[in-house]
């Protein structure tokens, strides 16, 4: 049995002033045996050949934080590589590739469809071909039309990137062995929103899913939440119901699941409070810490992670006992570095990338801590590491502030690796929307959902959105 897999996309944040360019992508494994964060399908597939006769066959590819749109010689240029590698390793049995479906470049609304319908094109129509997704992802016809299997991540955060990779492989392997034969039913819901599952309602919601897949015909349900930050034809969260061969009970099973989830719409919201208002709460809580989420400067959906929004609010308040991160401003990291632990010195952090950021701050800073390297730890998917790069704990009036050279969002835990002990502090400000959760929640006294401004506002109304289907629930 020969296998190609690949690593490809991004999620793309069309109001996102920064493009996406080539260099920002990077590959499935820094070192063996090391893979990205959504390349597990590789690493599956490593571990089932040492079971089974497996020959595999790894593409370049590429995966980019979210950022802005991908620009067109980026796209092409990975695209053609990918192609390139796959028309080499040909025949082959299975194509299974690990992507995000949210890719939007320019010229190509929907690049990883795109992608899937070349590889299609090469590889002919017996060739089984599965993907895994990111649920924030885009169910398009181009990919329902060319994969034979789609796998998108059930859980918000990504606590299953694994699992489902397991889940895809073991389908195409059974796939190409003629053991099954999945057929693809896809149902839209006509919404978008947030929908977190590690809270009721949608905790519920992800097991009723996992239910029904033991249903005699039903091999994989998939809820494909949606990207609401790009802006395409097909924007909005769908159902989708792979069965053995029964399109009729795959429709009946998407439609069940699209009024029960329609059902509970209203209730799958986060409470999102002003700034001001959650720092009030957090200052007046006797308990601690307080978490709050400031959801419009995460980097994982396309913002620039350098906001001063809610940092300024609290120097207004003389907030002490607190600490914010990660804060994405290399200029400011490389100044505080070089004057070194222990230095005190004027500095101007944040507001650098945009209107969406914010106003500069000028501040008095302490440099407590100085990391060549550092490593958040993940609390979701398969686990790991993912680099911050060089890293500077300064203390601002009171705030312990963690500076990054890398852009990323607070996937697990950025404060202890500069030697915060963040569950002691009052307030804790984490710059991510939901992913953080898993890491913070279980230590907190209570977190809270700021509506902050930012490039990844929660504010979709207020969005000059250009191509989005217009029947979309809350927005419509």
């Amino acid at each position: 049995m020969r296998i190609f897999s690949a690593l490809f996309g991004t999620e793309t944040n069309t109001f996102s002033p920064f493009p996406t360019s080539i260099d920002q992508f990077e590959p499935n494994e820094r070192k063996p045996g090391e893979y990205h964060l959504f390349g597990q399908v590789l690493r599956v597939l490593r571990e089932r050949a040492e079971q089974e006769k497996l020959d595999i066959v790894q593409g370049r590819g590429g995966f980019a934080e979210p950022n802005g749109m991908t620009t067109r010689a980026a796209y092409e240029t990975l695209r053609d590589r990918l192609l390139a590698d796959l028309r080499a390793a040909m025949p082959v049995d299975i194509v299974a590739l690990a992507m995000h479906g949210a890719m939007i470049a320019d010229g190509y609304e929907d690049a990883e469809g795109d992608l899937i319908a070349e590889v299609r094109r090469i590889v002919g129509p017996d060739v089984v071909i599965g993907v895994e997704l990111d649920l924030h992802g885009f169910l398009s016809k181009n990919k329902v039309e060319n994969a034979d299997i789609l796998i998108f991540f059930k859980e918000y955060p990504h606590l299953d990137i694994l699992d489902r990779a397991r889940e895809l492989v073991d389908l195409c392997l059974r796939t190409a062995r003629r053991q099954i034969k999945p057929v693809m039913s896809v149902v839209p819901c006509n919404m978008i929103a947030q929908f977190m599952t590690l809270r009721e309602p949608m905790s519920s919601f992800v097991r009723r899913m996992k239910d029904l897949e033991s249903t005699d015909g039903v091999l994989s349900i998939s809820f494909v939440h949606g990207f609401a930050w790009g802006d395409c034809s097909e924007l909005g969260s769908k159902m989708l119901v792979i069965t053995d061969g029964q399109k009729s009970l795959g429709d009946a099973v998407a439609a069940q699941l699209r009024d029960e989830l329609f059902a509970i719409r209203e209730r799958c919201f986060a409470e999102y409070l002003d700034i001001e208002t959650a720092l009030t709460e957090a200052t007046q809580s006797p308990a601690h810490p307080i978490v709050l989420a400031d959801v419009a400067d995460n980097s994982g959906g396309g913002a620039a992670g350098d906001s001063t929004f809610v940092l300024e609010a609290m120097l207004k308040r003389g907030v002490t006992e607190a600490c914010v991160g990660p804060f994405y401003d290399p200029g400011a990291l490389a100044i505080c570095y070089s004057a070194g632990v222990g230095a005190k010195l004027p500095v101007r952090i944040g507001g650098k990338h945009s209107l969406a950021s914010g106003r500069p701050l000028d501040v008095e800073a302490r440099v407590l801590n100085c990391a060549p390297t550092a490593d958040m730890l993940n609390c979701f998917g398969s686990g790991g590491t993912t680099p911050m790069g060089r890293s500077v704990r300064i203390d601002v009036a009171g705030i312990d502030v963690v500076l990054v050279e890398r852009r990323i969002q607070a996937l697990g835990d950025v404060f202890t690796p500069l030697g915060i002990d963040w569950r002691s502090r009052k307030i804790v400000v984490v710059k991510s929307a939901n992913h953080f959760y898993a890491a913070y929640a279980p230590s907190a006294a209570k977190v809270l959902f700021v509506d902050s401004p930012g490039g990844a506002s929660m504010n979709w109304k207020e969005l000059n959105y250009r191509a989005r289907p217009r029947n979309l629930w809350p927005m419509d």
